[in-house]
C-alpha cells in the first residue's frame, strides 16, 4: 500500500476526481488492464444490497425522464498526439436528454463496468480502504431511451470536466439540466481522462499531458464533437461501431441553441473553443483559470464564472484579464464555504462514503480540503439553479430574476461586483 500523505492525497483529488490518481499510471497500466479485463465480464451493481454502500447523486429538479446514450467518435483528420505509433484521435461522449419513454429500459450506471472496477480499485487504494462493498451511482437516465421530440429539437450544452477528470463527474449538473429540456453531450478526452471506456471494454488511461498541449487538444476535441453533433442531426450515424442509436435523435439538437461549461480546465476550454466557433453562444466557466489567448481577446458573447470560496479575480490574475476583456453579458458568483471540486460528483459522494467507511484522518482532512465544508445537497442545487438560469437566460430568453442578485434560496451564492 502507497504511503498516502496528506499532500499526495490532496494533489489526487485536486487533479482526477474522486482520488483517483493518475500518477504512476505506466507502471500500474499492465495491473489496470488485468483488472479491468477481469471485470468485463461481470454485471455492474444497479440497486442496494444488505451490508452494502450504495452511493448516489441528488434526484434532477425537472419535470422530463431523461434518457442517454454514448458514442465512440474518431476524427481522422487529426492524429492522436498522446500515443505513440500515432494513431486517428478517438472519443467518447454521452448524449443526455429528454426522454420520451422508458418503459422496459435500465437505468445507466455511472461508469460502464470495467472502468467500474479499475476506478474502484485505484481509489480504495488511495482512501487506504476496501471498496469492495460499496456501489457506484447509478443515474437518474434510461439506457437509449427514445428522445422526446419539439418541433425545433433541444437546446445543446456541452460539457468539459476538469484536468484529468472523467466526464462521470460532472453527472449531478448534466442531469439536472437534461432533466428541464436541454440535450447536454459530455466529453471525455481521451489519454488525459484518468479512465476512458471504449466498445469492447477497452480501456484508455491518462498520461498526465502538459496542461497547456492538453487545453488545445480540448479545444479540438470540442470542435469535432460540434461537427459530429450536425451529422447526428442530419440523420447520419457518427459511432465508429454504427450502434444502433436511440430513435428520435433526427432534429433533436437545436444547434442554433449552443452552449458550454466546464470545470477547471474545462472551463477554461469553454472560453478557448468559443473565441474559436461562434456556434458557442453561451459558456460558463466552474473554478478554473483561464490560460489560453482568449484571456487577453475577451469574448462578445455571454459568459459566467463561478468559483469556490478562495478563488476569484481578486487573487487570480487571468479572472481578472479575462473580465476586462469581455464584452458581452458577464457575472462572477462565488459560492461559499467550498472548494474546487466542490463542482464536480466528488462533492456528494466523498461525504457520503466519509459517513459510511472508517476513513483515515488524514484522507478526511484531504477531502474536506478538496470538497470544502459546505453541505453537498445544498451545493450541487445551487449550482444546477444558476447553471441553468444562465443557459434559460441566454439560449431560451427567459429570464427568472435568479441572476440579478442575491437570493434567499441560495444564501450559499455570493454576487461578486
Amino acid at each position: 500500500m502507497r504511503d498516502m500523505t496528506r499532500r499526495s492525497v490532496l494533489a489526487a483529488a485536486g487533479t482526477a476526481g474522486l482520488l483517483f490518481t493518475t500518477e504512476g499510471m505506466a507502471q500500474a497500466e499492465g495491473r489496470v488492464r488485468r483488472a479491468a479485463s477481469a471485470a468485463g465480464a461481470r454485471t455492474t451493481t444497479v440497486g442496494p444490497r444488505k451490508d452494502r454502500v450504495q452511493l448516489t447523486l441528488p434526484k434532477p429538479t425537472g419535470p422530463w425522464r431523461i434518457g442517454t446514450t454514448s458514442l465512440h467518435l474518431i476524427d481522422r483528420s487529426r492524429r492522436d498526439p498522446w500515443v505513440l505509433p500515432s494513431s486517428p484521435r478517438e472519443l467518447m461522449v454521452s448524449l443526455w436528454y429528454p426522454a420520451a419513454n422508458t418503459h422496459g429500459l435500465r437505468r445507466a450506471p455511472w461508469l460502464p463496468p470495467a472502468a467500474t472496477e479499475t476506478y474502484r480499485h485505484e481509489t480504495g487504494r488511495d482512501l487506504r480502504t476496501s471498496l469492495a462493498n460499496v456501489d457506484f451511482p447509478v443515474t437518474r437516465a434510461w439506457q437509449d431511451a427514445p428522445v422526446e421530440a419539439r418541433r425545433h429539437g433541444h437546446p445543446v450544452v456541452l460539457f468539459s470536466p476538469g484536468l484529468s477528470t472523467m466526464r462521470a463527474m460532472g453527472t449531478a449538473l448534466v442531469e439536472d439540466l437534461a432533466a428541464h429540456g436541454y440535450l447536454v453531450v459530455t466529453i471525455d478526452h481521451t489519454h488525459e481522462a484518468s479512465i476512458v471506456e471504449f466498445p469492447g471494454g477497452r480501456l484508455e488511461l491518462g498520461r498526465n499531458p502538459d496542461k497547456k498541449a492538453a487545453l488545445r487538444v480540448r479545444q479540438d476535441d470540442t470542435r469535432f464533437v460540434l461537427n459530429e453533433l450536425e451529422l447526428l442531426n442530419a440523420g447520419r450515424n457518427p459511432d465508429a461501431e454504427g450502434r444502433r442509436l436511440p430513435h428520435g435523435l433526427r432534429g433533436a439538437l437545436d444547434l442554433s441553441r449552443t452552449g458550454m461549461f466546464g470545470h477547471s480546465i474545462g472551463g477554461d476550454t469553454a472560453a478557448g473553443t468559443m473565441a474559436q466557433d461562434r456556434r458557442i453562444l453561451a459558456g460558463a466557466d466552474l473554478d478554473g483559470s483561464i490560460n489560453g489567448s482568449v484571456a487577453d481577446t475577451g469574448l462578445d458573447r455571454p459568459f459566467l464564472l463561478m468559483s469556490n470560496s478562495t478563488h476569484g479575480r481578486h487573487n487570480d490574475p487571468s479572472w481578472a484579464r479575462f473580465w476586462s476583456h469581455l464584452r458581452g453579458w458577464r457575472l462572477e458568483l462565488r459560492l461559499r464555504d467550498s472548494a474546487h471540486q466542490t463542482y464536480t460528483d466528488m462533492s456528494p459522494l466523498a461525504q457520503q462514503l466519509e459517513r459510511a467507511l472508517p476513513l483515515p484522518p488524514q484522507v478526511v482532512a484531504a477531502l474536506t480540503d478538496s470538497i470544502g465544508t459546505i453541505d453537498a445537497d445544498r451545493a450541487v442545487a445551487a449550482q444546477r439553479a444558476y447553471l441553468r438560469a444562465f443557459f434559460d437566460l441566454h439560449l431560451r430568453r427567459r429570464g427568472d430574476h435568479l441572476l440579478s442578485g442575491p437570493s434567499p434560496r441560495y444564501p450559499d451564492i455570493e454576487f461578486v461586483r
